[in-house]
């Protein structure tokens, strides 16, 4: 494993820790609402700490990009740590079982390295560019349907912004329609590294932040498949819109929710 996959490794278990310690008493958390249906927990914000020491203890020069915290530019301007400590936020205060601390390393704007770990199976996705992607220390590949109508399809509902909420549902429509099935489990990172290791075919979104995206999408190019945004160009982390799965399922599903989302939806 790379060295610095290793400290990202070693961030997101500490985090992990942090949050199941905390999810056996979950009634007693102070949950505060960010806006509509966006929630953050002192959970969060020690998960974010602990995972932020850890990187700085390796790497102090490096700039960091974290939900809670912000961004905050290093020295080394040429690096920057993406992190989520716990994606899934609304599912973790309600007991629901289905959250994911996600990590990224950008080099010069690339993501390099990612992290996404599920606390609760004790599963670790690994990533590093140009090395391939990994659950624990199996190599995993996209899965190997051919068309849509095989396929499991995940994706996230609007939850923050609804001004594209119509053209969402036409996508959602025709997929339901189309495909063997759609899931929204609720938490993109864990979404995305379940497409990288097969478990769903492809995955779409809107009005996603970087650090939902930028380590489920480097485990799924690595392991075989793509990602891009609505226009098909590799630009989902500015615009938030991700389309990704294995290479023939993410043709079909790209196709699907470009003839479908209308005129007025970016990127």
């Amino acid at each position: 494993m790379h060295p610095t996959l290793n400290i990202a490794v070693k961030a997101a278990r500490r985090a992990g820790q942090i949050i199941n310690r905390a999810s056996n008493d979950i009634d007693l958390l102070k949950v505060v609402a960010k806006q509509q249906s966006d929630f953050v927990t002192e959970v969060d914000r020690a998960a974010e700490a602990a995972i932020i020491e850890t990187l700085r203890e390796a790497y102090p020069n490096h700039g960091i990009l974290a939900e809670e915290s912000g961004a905050s530019v290093g020295r080394d301007e040429e690096y920057q740590w993406i992190i989520d400590p716990l994606d899934g936020t609304t599912n973790f205060i309600h007991g629901f079982p289905q959250y994911a601390i996600s990590i990224a390393l950008a080099h010069r704007g690339q993501v390099t390295q990612a992290v996404v770990y599920d606390p609760i199976r004790n599963e670790m996705f690994t990533a590093t560019k140009g090395a391939g992607a990994f659950l624990d220390d199996r190599r995993i590949r996209v899965g190997k349907r051919a068309k849509l109508q095989d396929a499991l399809i995940g994706t996230g509902f609007p939850y923050r912004s609804f001004d594209h909420v119509d053209a969402y549902l036409n996508i959602f429509k025709e997929l339901t329609q189309t495909c063997a099935g759609i899931r929204r489990p609720g938490a993109a990172a864990l979404d995305l590294a379940w497409v990288a290791c097969g478990r769903l075919d492809g995955f779409w979104e809107f009005g996603l932040s970087p650090w939902d995206m930028a380590a489920g999408t480097l485990l799924i190019t690595e392991a075989g498949g793509l990602a891009t945004d609505l226009a098909g160009e590799p630009g989902y982390l500015d615009s938030g819109n991700v389309v990704a799965g294995s290479p023939k399922i993410f043709a079909q599903l790209l196709q699907t929710v470009q003839s479908n989302r209308g005129s007025n939806l970016p990127r």
